[in-house]
């Protein structure tokens, strides 16, 4: 699994992490899986936001170089993508189900 270099995340990337397990209820290991983060670090997380402690993951870090930003913000984005493929290609699939069923006598 390789993420960001020496595990430094922004804090949008940690916050976007969590949403998708706390608000749109992907569990830990899918969201770690689409974002190529480590389980542990997704779960230790959304612990943390759970204790409203979230912000003040990685305050001794340094701040992320703007090629690193930009790959989390790619990243994130290629998640939302490969979302909205695999649900377009869900629709397709019971259109197409639905187009053949309709179409036999």
């Amino acid at each position: 699994m390789k993420g960001i270099p020496k595990g430094r995340y922004s804090r949008e990337l940690r916050q976007e992490a969590v949403k998708l397990v706390v608000e749109d209820k992907i569990s830990c290991r899918e969201a770690a899986q689409r974002l190529s983060l480590a389980p542990s670090t997704l779960a230790y997380w959304v612990k943390a936001y759970k204790e409203g402690k979230l912000g003040k993951i990685g305050k001794t870090q340094k701040p992320l170089t703007e090629v690193e930003m930009e790959l989390a913000r790619m990243k994130k984005e290629l998640v939302e993508v490969k979302m909205e493929r695999d649900i377009l290609k869900k629709a397709a699939a019971y259109f197409a189900r639905e187009s053949l069923h309709g179409t036999r006598p």
